[in-house]
């Protein structure tokens, strides 16, 4: 994608408007991250946003389009949004330079709830949504965290479409395309406004990487909370042909429901092109139907405790 002389030039905002940076002291670690909450009225729940490797919370608050943006979305539809900038990550960084394993970001992960709970309100409780390795972090919270709501997660499956090994000789431009597939998929200016949220993948993280198979099937059969899984139409990591999304779900036995989409004009970072705005319609309409199915009233709040 060639990029005009103002589209390299012009400066690219830090956050959206009504979205404001967070830190939280979680486990001895202060995360970063990214909050919108809605302006007049209490929150209906809280969806935490989860971002993958190599990316930061930002990912979740595009500033190629307007309309990219969950966190301004969700906000405006009445949920609080906390987009989190992973252990090994942002302010987190230089704190843990090589990471953290999936198990102790997800101790990490629920502890930042904890305190995030603890200062402000959360309506119903908490969401996660989450993409790519994030989706690993909240597929482990989910199995190993009680009284979560449910989980959305795009561009992760549980048996990879290339093996670790042969990432690693894949050259460069390869690499890029599968992250991001055909450029047309995306706003004039994404990759020039994608520029700050790309960081190096901690060396722990990357080291689990070929690991994943075998946790998820040790994981998927603890989960049971609703869960729904977005494949992009030019997701090209995972094995996602109808025989092995059969296969995974398979191996979710205790969720309640489980739902497995796929999203059209689409490449594997669905939150940074043009169809993140449906993406995440279709994300927050799970969740509304998640709260209707606990007895919640998704338009509504809890009552203040006595």
């Amino acid at each position: 994608m060639s990029l005009s002389r103002t589209d390299r030039t012009a400066p690219v905002p830090a956050h959206s408007a009504g979205v404001r940076p967070i830190l939280l002291d979680a486990a001895g670690l202060t995360l970063s991250g990214l909050l919108a909450q809605p302006p007049d009225t209490p929150p209906r729940a809280t969806v935490v946003a989860v971002h993958g490797g190599g990316m930061r919370a930002g990912y979740f608050d595009g500033q190629a389009d307007a309309d990219l943006s969950l966190l301004t979305l969700g906000a405006r539809l009445g949920y609080t949004v906390l987009a989190l900038d992973r252990p090994g990550y942002g302010h987190s960084a230089a704190q843990a330079p090589a990471g953290l394993t999936l198990d102790e970001q997800s101790a990490v992960l629920s502890a930042a709830l904890e305190a995030f709970a603890a200062r402000h309100r959360v309506g119903h409780g908490f969401l996660l949504l989450a993409h790519s390795y994030g989706g690993k972090l909240a597929l482990t919270t989910a199995a190993r965290t009680p009284g979560l709501l449910a989980l959305d997660a795009s561009g992760v499956g549980h048996r990879y479409g290339i093996q670790p090994d042969e990432r690693r000789r894949l050259r460069r431009h390869l690499e890029w395309e599968r992250n991001w597939g055909p450029l047309g998929l995306y706003p004039p200016g994404t990759f020039r406004a994608a520029g700050h949220l790309i960081a190096p993948i901690p060396a722990r993280e990357a080291a689990e990487v070929p690991l994943w198979p075998a946790m998820f099937d040790e994981l998927a059969p603890r989960i049971g909370i609703p869960l729904r899984l977005t494949f992009a139409e030019h997701e090209a990591w995972w094995q996602h042909e109808e025989a092995d999304l059969a296969d995974l779900t398979s191996r979710l036995t205790k969720a309640p429901l489980v739902r497995v989409e796929r999203q059209p004009g689409a490449g594997h970072n669905i939150s940074l092109g043009r169809a993140a705005r449906p993406y995440h319609l279709r994300a927050l309409a799970f969740f509304d139907e998640a709260l209707r199915t606990a007895g919640h009233d998704p338009a509504g709040t809890p009552a203040p405790a006595s």
